[in-house]
């Protein structure tokens, strides 16, 4: 939507579900190349990569590609001569849920991104210097991720999910041993707390890893599901006391910016790629025994608390807004657009 405010003509691709040709719509100015796919899960994702990269490759003047998945389609852009800046995104082949054939696919990919795409964007400096150990440094540019500020929000979406605005903790992730959620609830769970932890995420019964962290969780810990409706979402950060982030790995992490976003206190695990988002006025943590003690302190000094959360607003203001955001990208797509479109 900026790009189009600005004057840009912009194209972006989206997956169906179904059979057919390709067809056009128009969405608050963005034109929409809607491709259906049959296929299921990774497959049908590798399908819609490989046909929007066509597509792309004979219709557009630049490539704004994110993510490196199935970078090797994006010789198809490179034979065309369109020049193409690709968001590298996390180390995604480093993560260890992945096998090995999948783990050598992501490896490639990683690879062929470097060398096939035009310019390299790098949502955090350690994902920067990884590029840098494929490519030149001038290649890279360091472009994090943004999000809004929430500065109001009603509290009806926490009370309906039987939580007390400024009484639980909010933790959103994907419930996988990289994002340190036993730790988290096994060290919450050491104490009575007086408040609760609310878990976001999917958890199916019959999986070992999400089996453990249920079975660890004392009653103050309350699993909530899924949720991705965006105004709940906000109302949950917005009201918690304090937002507990245990990824281990990947680069600037959207939700970690949403809560300094929504003025989050912010207990982290303690890793390079957290600390460099959420600042010096975030909390940190490599273990149940650590997150044990970072909560005790925060639960028992409430000023602690508010330093947290100006430090939250603070670090948010410098670095991530939208406005800042976009305003890097365009202008970087800018230095290698051939011929503006309008």
């Amino acid at each position: 939507m900026h790009l189009v405010g600005q004057g840009w003509r912009v194209v972006v691709y989206c997956q169906e579900d179904g059979d057919g040709a390709p067809f056009d719509d128009v969405w608050h100015g963005v034109e929409r190349v809607r491709i259906p796919v049959r296929a299921p899960g990774a497959s049908g994702t590798i399908t819609f990569d490989w046909k929007a990269t066509r597509h792309a490759a004979a219709h557009t003047d630049l490539c704004l590609t994110l993510g490196y998945n199935t970078a090797v389609f994006c010789s198809m852009l490179r034979i065309r001569g369109v020049p193409n800046i690709i968001n590298m995104d996390g180390i995604e082949w480093s993560r260890a849920k992945w096998g090995p054939l999948a783990r050598a696919w992501l490896w490639f990919n990683d690879w062929a991104g470097c060398w096939l795409g035009t310019h390299l964007v790098a949502d955090h400096p350690l994902i920067k210097a990884h590029l840098c150990t494929r490519v030149r440094e001038d290649k890279i540019s360091t472009i994090a991720y943004g999000a809004d500020a929430v500065n109001e929000v009603p509290d009806a979406p926490v009370r309906a999910h039987g939580l007390v605005p400024g009484e639980y903790l909010t933790l959103v992730a994907r419930p996988e041993p990289e994002n340190s959620i036993l730790e988290v609830v096994q060290g919450f769970s050491r104490r009575r707390r007086g408040v609760r932890l609310a878990v976001l995420g999917h958890y199916l019964g019959g999986n070992a890893y999400h089996d453990a962290v249920r079975a660890a969780a004392s009653d103050e810990v309350v699993f909530l599901g899924a949720i991705y409706e965006r105004a709940t979402m906000q109302a949950l950060r917005f009201h918690s006391l304090a937002y507990v982030h245990g990824h281990q790995v990947g680069g600037t992490n959207p939700s970690l910016v949403e809560a300094l976003g929504a003025s989050n206190a912010v207990i982290a695990h303690d890793n390079g790629f957290n600390r460099w988002v959420a600042g010096e006025g975030g909390r940190y943590f490599a273990d149940a025994a650590e997150f044990d003690a970072c909560l005790t302190t925060l639960l028992e000094d409430e000023s602690l608390t508010q330093r947290l959360r100006k430090a939250s607003r603070e670090r948010f203001a410098a670095a991530f807004t939208w406005a800042q955001i976009l305003r890097q990208y365009e202008e970087l797509l800018c230095r290698y657009l051939p011929v503006r479109s309008v």
